[in-house]
Formats: structure tokens, C-alpha cells, sequence
């Protein structure tokens, strides 16, 4: 089902939600002052907005009440970033993203009306460590807790043997949610106890993140 969003910014991170959601069939209303960030944008959006977002009366032209998010990426301008939030909130917006630097700026944007806050640097710099870190993890998502969902490329004592056989969640703590095959490409959600892992399987998994690291751990012993 096709939602409607409105980006403001269109630096690097901006651009590239816009194109995303775009790319994946929503309405795209991309906002910047730059006219050359407008002119790249246009390919990827359903309509650029030449105009300065942090003009109260502006952002009132948007509709924000049917959006089903405004997503705001400001880069180094913090106050441009708090005052168009600020002008969302009041304006009926449902649900504002903000991108922050900053942990103090992050809870600023949160006072005056931000409902998802990311730090997209922050993020990806635990990310590149945790994947070094555990190197078997190709991916992962936090969840509330300690949990993650993640993606595992199967140990080599895995290979050959069924989940009945690994009982993955009584000796290690993880549950299989699913499996994406790439030899034929496949994806299976929750798979029996009687599938036979290969080497070219993922595991999709859940688990606390103690749990999911440890498989480092079990290679290194074997």
C-alpha cells in the first residue's frame, strides 16, 4: 500500500530515504533550499520543493496532516533541525524523523516533538565494529532488551545437519526464524526441525545479543 512522506534535506542521507521510498512506490514530497539538490532529486521523488522549510507558512502548504511521516535531515544545522521539528509538531505532523549528531541534540529534537530520532554515524560505526567484532553476523537488528534479529553464516559444524539435530535454542539460546537459501534462492519462514542446513544457507535468527556473539566463540574452539 502506497504511503506519502515528505523529505526535508536532501544532503547524502536525505537523498537516499527519498530515493528509497520512492523507488519502493510511495508519494515522495523532497523539500531543500539548494536548487542543485532539487534538480538531482526530481528522478526520485513525486514532487522537489524549492523553499525554506524552516518558514512555519511553508511547511503548512504540505498537507503534514496526511503524511504518514516527514522525515527531516538538516546535516551540521542544529537549529534549522529543532525549529522545523518544532513547526511539525505543531502543525499536526504524525510521525517526524530526525536525523541528530548528537546525543544532547537528540534529546532536544525529542523535547520539541521528534518521535524517531537516529544517528546514522553512530549507528553504522557499531554496526562496522560488531561485524568485526563477530564476524559470522552479516547483519542484525535491535530489538527491545538485549534481543537482536540477525543474519549468521552457518558454522561448519552447522553444515550437514538439521535444526533437530543443533537445537540451536536449548544449548545456544537462539531461535531459527527463518532461512534464506541462495542456492536455488529461496526464503523459508520458520523452517521445519528437519532442515538440513548448507553452506549456502543464512540463518535468520533471534536472540540476546550474549547469545548471538558466543558463536564467535564456538568457532574459535573448533
Amino acid at each position: 500500500m502506497s504511503k506519502k512522506y515528505v523529505t526535508i534535506g536532501l544532503g547524502n542521507f536525505g537523498f537516499n530515504v527519498t530515493k528509497t521510498l520512492f523507488e519502493e512506490g510511495h508519494d515522495v514530497i523532497a523539500v531543500d533550499f539548494d536548487e542543485d539538490a532539487i534538480q538531482h532529486v526530481q528522478p526520485y521523488c513525486t514532487q522537489a520543493m524549492l523553499a525554506d522549510a524552516t518558514q512555519k507558512e511553508m511547511l503548512r502548504t504540505l498537507g503534514l496532516e496526511d503524511m504518514d511521516a516527514a522525515i527531516v535531515s538538516m546535516g551540521d544545522n542544529e537549529n534549522a533541525a529543532t525549529l522545523i521539528t518544532l513547526y511539525l509538531k505543531e502543525l499536526g505532523a504524525r510521525r517526524i524523523v530526525v536525523k541528530a549528531g548528537t546525543e544532547d541534540h537528540g534529546r532536544i529534537l525529542s523535547k520539541v516533538g521528534a518521535t524517531d530520532v537516529i544517528y546514522p554515524e553512530k549507528d553504522m560505526a557499531i554496526k562496522v565494529a560488531r561485524s568485526l567484532s563477530t564476524p559470522d553476523v552479516l547483519d542484525y537488528i535491535p530489538m527491545s532488551g538485549d534481543f537482536l534479529i540477525a543474519e549468521i553464516a552457518p558454522l561448519e559444524v552447522f553444515v550437514g545437519k538439521s535444526l533437530a539435530e543443533l537445537q540451536l535454542r536449548s544449548r545456544y539460546g537462539i531461535t531459527v526464524i527463518g532461512i534464506k537459501e541462495l542456492v536455488p534462492e529461496n526464503f523459508i519462514l520458520v523452517p521445519p526441525a528437519s532442515f538440513v542446513i548448507k553452506h549456502s544457507d543464512i540463518l535468520i535468527v533471534i536472540g540476546k545479543r550474549v547469545d548471538i556473539q558466543k558463536i564467535k566463540t564456538l568457532k574459535e574452539k573448533r
